[in-house]
């Protein structure tokens, strides 16, 4: 057993309901899903973050997780939409730290949400935005 609870499924000594694995990642249930159909896309190589993550396993994980979409919705779940998403880092609700994409089943009705706070919808200045702009393009 590892550190890592995702590592200890990867490597067989933990047990989880497993959708679908290649030699790249694999998918499984969460154990605490948000809506019945909620499936973690997660790299089988450990990498803590998304700054760790190589790109073409950041890409692969995403063609996954958008064909376990696809499957979802052809389905007895029945949804009526889906999230894929990622939180990476502890103020984005990462709470296991090896990197994973959620696969979301969503329902009309069904509570789930981001929280925004109380500067949302307010506008920045065009030159706020063109000064992030600038700073993140030039990295």
């Amino acid at each position: 057993m590892s550190d890592c609870v995702f590592c200890d499924i990867v490597e067989g000594s933990s047990s989880a309901s497993i959708v679908f694995q290649d030699e790249i990642c694999i998918v499984f249930m969460d154990i605490q899903p948000i809506n019945p159909g909620h499936m973690l896309v997660v790299p089988k190589e450990h990498s803590a973050s998304l700054s760790e993550l190589k790109p073409d396993i950041g890409a692969h994980l995403f063609k996954v997780a958008q064909h376990m979409a696809q499957a979802i919705r052809r389905s007895d779940v029945r949804c009526e939409g889906i999230n894929i998403f990622m939180a990476d880092g502890s103020a984005a609700g990462q709470d296991v730290f090896h990197v994973h994409l959620h696969v979301l089943p969503r329902y009309s009705g069904d509570n789930f949400g981001l929280q925004f706070g109380e500067s949302y919808g307010q506008r920045p200045s065009r030159e706020d935005l063109d000064a992030i702009a600038k700073d993140v393009g030039g990295r």
